[in-house]
């Protein structure tokens, strides 16, 4: 076979990736060397919140390497196959995105320049709200998801118990050698 297309290689690992129960996001497939990098990345369906689950990656990865292995979609270089999910820096730019966003802090680009930061409360049929704030997705340039480190649905000092206050490094009756006085 010719020159392999990621709309070849998305074409087999599509069905791989669903009967996974996750949802076929991207294909790029990029020489190095003697070698093609093909990297897939997975998201969740629509409607669930949350990151995709290390164990459904892996599951994916399986799938799609068998899918690959029985075509000859990959000719007959050699690659190196990467399934991932998306990053938390993904731009939202699809409707399943902004769904599975709901509930975190975005920064929305607006069609007429402005920009909107805040909770991102409803996705859905006629657009988004953020922070109470009704947007169409008419009105929506592009989004991302901010990083918190103590999102709101977490009780204040969650981590706190990870730090145990008992824990004293310093030892009075040790000389230089590690030998009590």
């Amino acid at each position: 076979m010719g020159t392999t297309t990621p709309d070849q290689v998305r074409a087999v690992a599509a069905a791989a990736v669903t009967s996974a129960g996750l949802v076929l996001e991207d294909v790029t497939v990029t020489p190095a060397g003697r070698r093609r990098v093909l990297r897939v990345v997975v998201d969740l369906p629509d409607d669930v919140l949350g990151g995709v689950p290390v164990e459904s990656v892996e599951s994916a990865a399986r799938a799609v390497s068998e899918a690959l292995d029985s075509s000859d979609v990959m000719g007959a270089t050699p690659y190196v196959l990467e399934v991932t999910s998306p990053g938390v820096d993904r731009p939202l730019t699809e409707r399943r995105h902004w769904l599975r966003a709901r509930g975190r802090l975005v920064t929305v680009t607006l069609a007429d320049g402005g920009t909107v930061a805040g909770r991102l409360t409803e996705a859905g049929d006629d657009g988004v709200t953020v922070d109470g704030r009704p947007l169409g997705w008419d009105d929506l340039r592009k989004g991302r998801v901010e990083v918190e480190f103590n999102r709101p649905d977490e009780p204040a000092g969650a981590d706190d118990d990870l730090v145990d206050d008992e824990t004293d490094d310093t030892d009075d009756t040790d000389d230089e050698d590690g030998e009590e006085a």
